[in-house]
Formats: structure tokens, C-alpha cells, sequence
């Protein structure tokens, strides 16, 4: 039903102006720029004081619906001559786009104290579980962590071949003897096996 009204509407409007000559002569003088800028003047009038007035302390507090009414009767207003603007106006107008509201708010000012102190006490806390876990944690030293496991674990790796270009040059023995470590007890030392 929409879709053969629109095509009758389409058909009657072409019956109205037939030809391009007629076309030509009927077009719609535009006005000119003065004439634009002049009804632009008209529709954009002076905000008044009032409701400029501390607007630095109330935008925070304002509902988001005036703040948009205010926004775009500035916005309307700028487009005008800023000449024509009033003083309170620019200052509105510059506090809402570039104002310290919103994501540009400045933090608190004890912010950095309170960051410091958190993160202080976080490592502390990580410091003594640590602690508490290394008091409990077993003083014997792993078996492949003796002197004799390393050099056996080399002469595993010269026999093998392990670097064929440039020849294993033994670089794994870095603990002290069995013997000389410290919480070793005679028979932790003959289970040690060096297969």
C-alpha cells in the first residue's frame, strides 16, 4: 500500500514540471552567505549569566541531559563571530572541552602516598612468605647439584658428542664436592648414584 502511493506521488510530481526548460526556470533562488550568517546570528542568542555562572563547580554535579542542552546551545553559540561571545561564555565553553572533568580529573592528592604504602606492604608480605616457605623447605641440596654428578654428567656428554662442531669444553661443574657440603650426612652421601 506505502509502495503505490509512493509510485502515484512520483507521477504526479513529474506531471507537475514536465521538461527541463520548465525545470530551469523554476529553481529556488539560494540565499546568500550575509543572509545565512545573519539567521545564524538570530538563532544563536547570548547565553545568560545565571546559567554560566560557577560553572566550573556545578558541571560535575549537573544531569547529563543539561549538560547537553547547555553543551550545544555553546556549541550553536560558537558558531557566531566569537567577538559577539560574552566573556562567561568562552570560559564555559573552554572549561566544558578542555576542563580538568571527567577522564582529565587530576587524582587526589594522597593518591601517591596511598600507591607507595600498598605496594611497600605488598612486598613485604611476599618477603615473609617467602621466609615462612624457606624455613620449612628441605636444607638438602638436590643430588644433581654435587660436584660428582656434574663431572659424570660431562664426561656423559664428551663421550656422546654433544656439540660436534666445536667439541664439548665442560662447563657444568660449578658445586663443591659431596663431602664438603654442608647438612650431608654419611649415608645421603653413599646413596648418591652416578649412573
Amino acid at each position: 500500500m506505502l509502495r503505490s502511493s509512493l509510485i502515484r506521488a512520483s507521477r504526479s510530481s513529474a506531471s507537475v514540471i514536465p521538461s527541463s526548460a520548465t525545470r530551469q526556470a523554476v529553481r529556488i533562488p539560494r540565499a546568500s552567505p550575509a543572509v545565512c550568517l545573519l539567521q545564524q546570528a538570530r538563532q544563536a542568542h547570548a547565553i545568560s549569566n545565571p546559567t554560566l555562572a560557577n560553572i566550573e563547580k556545578r558541571w560535575e554535579d549537573m544531569p547529563p541531559q543539561e549538560q547537553a542542552d547547555l553543551w550545544m546551545s555553546l556549541r550553536d553559540r560558537m558558531k557566531v563571530d566569537w567577538k559577539e561571545m560574552t566573556m562567561q561564555e568562552k570560559k564555559a565553553a573552554y572549561y566544558i572541552a578542555f576542563g580538568p572533568h571527567g577522564p582529565r580529573r587530576p587524582p587526589p592528592p594522597d593518591e601517591g602516598r596511598k600507591v607507595f604504602f600498598l605496594s611497600a606492604a605488598l612486598i613485604a608480605g611476599s618477603v615473609l612468605v617467602f621466609a615462612f616457605v624457606r624455613l620449612f623447605a628441605n636444607p638438602v641440596r638436590p643430588r644433581t647439584m654435587t660436584k660428582e654428578w656434574q663431572e659424570a654428567t660431562e664426561e656423559y656428554f664428551k663421550k656422546q658428542g654433544t656439540e660436534p662442531i666445536t667439541g664439548y669444553k665442560g662447563m657444568l661443574v660449578q658445586s663443591k664436592p659431596e663431602k664438603e657440603q654442608c647438612g650431608m650426612s654419611q649415608a645421603k652421601e653413599e646413596q648418591v648414584d652416578l649412573r
